[in-house]
């Protein structure tokens, strides 16, 4: 059983606690918020009243109280947090994006090589899904023609950044904007699904803030191109789609896909199986595993894929013009 110490108290992490939960392989042990208040609340709320509560980072990171933490501060904290969680020899579970910055993935990469029994993982929890997996099988066994994926969600904090308020996620501060809070999702599944690309550009839709309120990525492969399309400021109904030659494979949705058909031939038949009432549970399932049985070859594989990740959406950031204060570490 892992003892789970979390950072974040937002309802993402309420959500990973009850997936955790759910699988038995952990249970929540401390909380971490700036505010004692805030962190009793949330144990409350979350049915463990008896966890120890931190408002210091640097006596949490020297609890006992536990062994594994889930990290869902924002954007600009995750590396940083990160790298003082591996020091501390505590197991990582990370929210997307893992790291801002391209000094902070070599400062993440640097401390596990010192600390080579550690895990880390990214919660890029639609890579654990079963629905995914069959889109990878369909990619990596056909000809591919190229691709359009999409996942374009209004904002909850849209509302308030246009009132004038700074949520975090529409701060270069905190390395918010479209990319870093949805693109990841579609750039994750480009490149699990298709490989690292010999190209890519991007082209932004700025707001005032400094970070991007959407934009369009394009992967150049060597025989094929994809699209990607995200944002945060509209909301998409459009379908995403995977080209091989005359027939076409519809996705819903990438980063959460609960239809899959395959069009252009005799039989157009949902292919996709039924989502998990909570979609982090298979993520939570699969981290706890391979702590459990000391999979490092499970860790490594994952890891090699979220720094080509980070390492492609780094590179369009920059060129595209969008400077975080990450950048400057």
């Amino acid at each position: 059983m892992l003892k789970l110490g979390i950072i974040g108290t937002n309802w993402i992490t309420g959500q990973f606690i009850a997936a955790a939960e759910e699988t038995q392989q952990y249970t929540l042990t401390a909380v971490y918020s700036r505010h004692e208040d805030t962190a009793r609340k949330f144990a409350e709320d979350n049915h463990h009243p008896e966890v120890a509560l931190f408002t210091d980072l640097n006596k949490f990171w020297a609890s006992s109280a536990f062994d594994t933490v889930y990290i869902a501060s924002p954007n600009s904290l995750h590396g940083p947090q990160a790298v003082a969680a591996i020091k501390a020899g505590k197991n990582v579970i990370v929210e997307k994006p893992m790291v801002a910055s391209t000094s902070q993935l070599h400062q993440l990469t640097d401390a596990l090589a010192a600390h080579p029994d550690a895990f880390l993982f990214e919660a890029a929890r639609h890579l654990y899904e079963p629905n995914f997996a069959m889109v990878r099988d369909f990619a990596r066994q056909r000809e591919i023609s190229g691709a359009t994926l999409v996942y374009m969600k209004y904002s909850s904090r849209y509302d308030a950044y246009l009132a004038g308020k700074e949520p975090n996620v529409f701060t270069t501060r905190f390395a918010g904007g479209a990319l870093m809070d949805l693109g990841v999702y579609v750039v994750y599944a480009a490149l699990d699904w298709f490989g690292v690309p010999q190209h890519a550009q991007y082209v932004p839709s700025m707001l005032a803030s400094g970070v991007d309120g959407s934009g369009c990525l394009h992967l150049d492969y060597a025989d094929f191109g994809v699209n990607l399309i995200f944002g945060k400021t509209t909301q998409s109904y459009l379908p995403s789609e995977i080209y091989s030659g005359k027939q076409t494979l519809v996705l819903d949705a990438p980063e959460s896909i609960t239809s899959i058909k395959l069009r252009g031939g005799a039989d157009d038949r949902e292919l996709a199986g039924p989502q998990d009432d909570n979609p982090m549970v298979r993520e939570a399932s699969f981290f706890a595993k391979a702590i459990a049985t000391n999979d490092t070859q499970a860790r490594d594989k994952q890891f090699a894929l979220a720094k080509q990740v980070h390492e492609l959406m780094i590179s369009v950031r920059m060129a595209a013009g969008i400077h975080f204060p990450a950048d400057d570490e």
